[in-house]
Parts: structure tokens; sequence; C-alpha cells
């Protein structure tokens, strides 16, 4: 093998993949210590190998790879029978576009949603006892909207405990004008308030002044909110990789969801089909998932604003959002990055209201309330506060999933939220999809159904459409699917002529 790894290294240099001295960043993830041994005791300036940090939530070692000799390292380590992948550490952007610094404008992203009437209903604007970890550029949490409702964050970025939102050409205050979409107290003459006003917000930093982060301190960021015991995750970044690539950043969602927490992440503003584009963290499709498009104050899907019935939950108000900006200021942003926060916010009024709601029942809720828009997502629609927690509050029954896409042979269990006694499922069309009496459903050949379910009461709820044919499986399964998991599908090859047995070369 040590033949055959030395002939790799010449070949790889004749295709030009080894053409400087620079070091890449790659995340190991490793099935026991053994692994890790291994790899530190490999750490020598002859093999052009560092061990740069260990994260044990996700069993992953990032380390640095001399540019000349990673495709020996690499081999080396994949190798090891006691490592599960290697994928690089790719760059992380947040999803928004430039700043629109006009002075204070009407909030109609709030009166479109309904919020002040939910409001009056619930008789609360939100709990302290709900805290949104916001993951971003940080906060200006001394700004005087933002300050009453903040919580000690942390700096990934710069490995520090200050989640300072740092301004520069690429970011004008991203994470602070989230928070103000989810927080922002309306207490401040002349400020804004966030749809949840009475909320509590973790300032979790890994975005830079650039607008960028890596893969790495998304991942530490997620596992920050997991320990600090956080109910909402509100993301608005994200990146266009390979869902080989994305495993360790869709292990970390999934983290989340083992922990309760509801995850709310951006679509992208790349006007394009989540169906048909590999895009993550949005694209995890984990249970405790919610997806978000962006509208705008017609109601219409701003141009930019990604989309998908499969792999969008919902759509919400995010073009030319007023909110909080670093320095006591304030003005308008545009993307789903402002939309996400603003279900974010309202998946934490809704908690506050209810705190055993998980996030399929949440996203559900709001999907089968939703004011129908012509946006393409699960349901076809735009969260409406007033009609969720109506819903909410008066114990009316909705269907669990509402509304979901599922390949042929697979299935899925639902349930009638506030149903009295048993619940009768039926299908509207065996041919299409079958379901047992209990709610185990079966997806059969593509096309289009629903689902009623009649609770012992006679109460009947019906489900959104559920949709039969393609769709990206919920299982995140693993870089053995035949994606080159390592960023470069040429040194993938060299290395699968030379190790066909590697678990991505199968």
């Amino acid at each position: 093998m040590r033949t055959k790894l030395s002939a790799l290294v010449l070949l790889a240099a004749s295709l030009g993949l080894s053409v400087s001295a620079n070091a890449g960043e790659y995340l190991v993830k490793y099935k026991n210590e053994k692994a890790v041994n291994n790899i530190v005791f490999m750490q020598t300036e002859a093999n052009g190998l560092q061990v740069k940090s260990m994260h044990k939530p996700g069993k992953l070692l990032k380390v640095s790879v001399n540019e000349f000799q990673k495709v020996r390292v690499l081999a080396e380590i994949l190798r090891d029978k006691n490592v599960e992948y290697v994928v690089p550490n790719f760059k992380i952007k947040a999803f928004s576009a430039p700043a629109d610094i006009t002075g204070l404008k009407e909030q109609y992203a709030l009166a479109k949603v309904n919020a002040p009437q939910a409001w009056a209903k619930a008789g609360n604007k939100g709990k302290k006892s709900v805290t949104v970890a916001v993951i971003d550029t940080g906060i200006d949490y001394n700004h005087s909207a933002l300050a009453p409702n903040m919580v000690k964050g942390f700096d990934f970025r710069d490995n520090d405990a200050d989640p300072m939102d740092l301004t520069g050409a690429q970011n004008p205050g991203h994470g602070t004008h989230c928070g103000g979409i989810i927080g922002a107290t309306g207490l401040v003459d002349g400020g804004i308030q966030g749809i949840s006003p009475e909320v509590q917000m973790m300032p979790i930093r890994f975005l830079g002044a650039d607008g960028s982060g890596d893969l790495d301190n998304g991942i530490k960021s997620i596992d920050y909110a997991i320990e600090k015991g956080v109910q909402v995750i509100s993301a608005s970044w994200g990146a266009a990789v390979p869902k080989s690539q994305a495993q360790p950043l869709i292990e970390a969602v999934q983290r989340a969801d083992a922990a309760g927490i509801i995850f709310v992440a951006a679509a992208a503003n790349d006007g394009k089909n989540n169906d048909n584009v590999d895009m993550y963290p949005t694209n995890a499709n984990t249970a405790n998932m919610i997806a978000v498009a962006a509208s705008n104050s017609n109601d219409t899907k701003p141009y930019w604003s990604n989309y998908g019935k499969a792999m969008v939950s919902i759509a919400a108000p995010g073009d030319a959002i007023m909110s909080t900006l670093p320095g006591n200021k304030y003005g308008n942003l545009s993307g789903t990055s402002m939309a996400t926060p603003l279900v974010a916010g309202l998946v934490a009024f809704l908690k506050a209201q209810d705190p055993s709601l998980t996030g399929a029942e949440i996203r559900s809720l709001m999907q089968a309330t939703g004011a129908k828009v012509q946006i393409e997502t699960a349901c076809n629609c735009r969260i409406d506060a007033l009609a969720s927690v109506n819903a909410l509050l008066d114990k009316q029954s909705w269907m669990v999933p509402a509304a979901t896409t599922l390949a042929v042979d697979a299935t899925q269990q639902f349930t009638v939220k506030n149903a009295q006694g048993a619940v009768k499922f039926e299908s509207s069309d065996a041919n299409i999809a079958t379901i047992s009496e209990s709610g185990l459903l079966t997806a059969k050949a593509q096309g289009t159904v629903t689902v009623k379910g009649t609770d012992a009461s006679g109460n009947v709820v019906s489900s959104l459409d559920i949709n039969v044919g393609k769709a990206q499986s919920s299982d995140p399964g693993n870089p053995g699917d035949g994606e080159c998991p390592l960023g470069d599908p040429m040194m993938c090859q060299i290395m699968c002529g030379i190790m066909p047995e590697l678990p991505f070369c199968q």
C-alpha cells in the first residue's frame, strides 16, 4: 500500500491537484478514540498534517493538511477503519441583500402576519422562559431596543465570550438585524418591535465582518446552543454543497432535534428550487427543521428567494424588512435571512403559549393555518400569527405532518394534534398512498393525496398536499452514497483507483 500511495501522490501532482504548499482544512469524523490517537501520531511536519481542534459532541477533528501532501495524508486517514468520513471545512455565508439605511419605516411585516392581533389573543407578547439562539454575525447586545432581551452567548469566530456584531463591507449588521426581527422590545421611542418582544435571545457568532464563516465553527455554534438549553435556533446562513460534504452539519441539526430544539433555516437567495439543488442546513429535512422562503408586501415571491415543494416549509415576509442595526441604528435589509427570524420569533411566541410543542407540530400548525400565497413551498402559504395562535389556544385540531413529500415506498406516521380519543385515518387515493387506521402511511406511486383523520367525537381534520415522488431522503446517509465528500472529484477518483474499498467508491 505504501508503494501505491507514493504512486498516488505522483499521479495527483501530474493532474495539478497539488500546485502549492498552502494548507487546506478538513473535518475528520472519528468512530472512537483509537482514530484520534492514530491521527495525532501522524501529526508531523514531514506528513504536512496538523490537528487544530477537537469537537467531542460531533466526534470531529479539524486538521490542516499541506496541499502538496493532501492526497497521501487523506488516503492514510481514510484507510483507518476507526474513521467514519472526511469532509472539507467549507465556507458558509449569510443570506442577505445589501443594507438600505433610510430611517425608520413602518413595519409592514408585523401587520401582514397579524402579529398585534395574535398578541391580543394570547394576552402576552411571548415569555422570557423561551430562548432563541441567533447563530449569525453576532448581535449588538448594547442596542437599546435589544439589550433587555439579551443573554450571554459566545463568539466562535474569534473564540472568545464577546459575540458583538462587527460590521464590514459584507456585513451591515446581519445578526443584529435578525435579532430585532425576533425580539426587539418595542419600548424604545422611534424604535421597532420584534414578533416576540418578551423573548430571550442568545447571540452566537461564527460569521465574521465579511459575512462568512466555516463549517467547523457553525457546528460548534449549534452544539453550544444545545448545551445551553435553548428552545429555538435561528440560522440565516448556509452553503451550496453536496449532501456528503454537509453530513457533519446535518448531524448537528439532528443533535438539536434530539435535544428538542426547533431549527429554523433560510432557504437561500439564489432564486432556485431547493428540491433540485443542494443547500444546507436548510435541506437537512429533519423532524425539527422549518425551512423558510421569503415573501414581499404583496404576498408574492421576490425573484431572489429560493423555494421548493419538498424542501421548503413555508414563506414569511423577507423583502425590505425594517429592523435594528449596530450602533442604535435601524434600516431595511432583504433576504430569506430576514424571513427566517420572523418565523423563528413566531415559533418562540407559540412555544411561550405551549412549551410542549415539537418542531413537527409547530411546523404543521403554521402550515395548516398559513395564508395561501403563490409561493411554492410545502403548503404554498405564508405565516399568519393570529390564525396559528387562534388554533393553538382554542384547542383546534390539526394534522401532523400537515404537508410533506415522500419517496415511493417510504412511510410516514401521521397524528392529529388535540384529537378527542382514537383517530381513524383515511387516504384520498389508495393507489398513490395507503394509510393504516392508526396513521402509518405508505407511499405507493407518484402523485398527490390528502389524509383525513376522524377522532372519537366525529371531528374531521384533513392534511394539505402529501406528495409522492422524487424527494430527498430524511436519512442523511453517509459519504458512501457515491458522492465525493472531499470537495475534489478528481482527487476522489484517484483515491478510488488505489483504494476501491473507500466508502465513497462503493
